[in-house]
């Protein structure tokens, strides 16, 4: 359908309302296919023992601007590739809105609790929970052109869930936004 879509607005020529639908379009695209490439990786994939340190690394690679404090011996029994996804999609978000991003790690009995803290501007505590609703926008004048789908809190919930944990939003030491997720070891 969308094939089809992007076929007519070709035939209608150039102009800024055919501009403003392309990119209507394309976001649409990139919406289904964030959700799509979640949705077969969390479905095949086994868990095992991984590394937390090596998911972390991996999910913030290339940002400097993100503090890891995660001790490479702790391990939790997870499906990598999805909780990969869940600390980039946390950790990507946090760099949205902040300059300084402070992940770390903690083993607590039967349960692993990861925090993402940062600087940014936080979200209001009445806010904390409609967040995670797909395509939920905090303030609607705001960021009408960023690039996400709006599904990146809602992938990043699921996979916890789907693990038997969660991710929950409170308040940051750091004066922003802190993103608690818990799995289990």
């Amino acid at each position: 359908m969308l094939t089809r879509f992007r076929l007519e607005l070709a035939l209608l020529g150039e102009s800024e309302d055919v501009a403003a639908l392309n990119e209507d379009v394309d976001k649409m695209q990139a919406m289904l296919e964030d959700y799509l490439s979640f949705a077969r990786t969390d479905v095949d994939e086994a868990a095992d023992d991984i590394a937390i340190a090596a998911l972390v690394r991996d999910a913030a690679r290339g940002m400097d601007n993100v503090t890891i404090d995660v001790a490479d011996e702790l391990t939790g029994h997870v499906r990598p590739m999805a909780v990969r996804r869940l600390l980039t999609n946390l950790i990507q978000n946090a760099a949205t809105y902040a300059t300084r991003i402070a992940v770390t790690a903690v083993d607590d009995g039967p349960r692993l609790r990861i925090m993402v803290d940062d600087n940014g501007p936080g979200i209001p505590s009445e806010e904390r929970e409609a967040v995670f609703r797909p395509f939920y926008r905090l303030d609607q004048a705001r960021n009408q052109d960023d690039a996400g789908t709006g599904l990146g809190l809602s992938i990043a919930r699921d996979i916890a869930r789907r693990h038997g944990g969660d991710v929950v939003l409170g308040a940051s030491p750091m004066g922003g936004l802190r993103a608690r997720i818990t799995l289990p070891r």
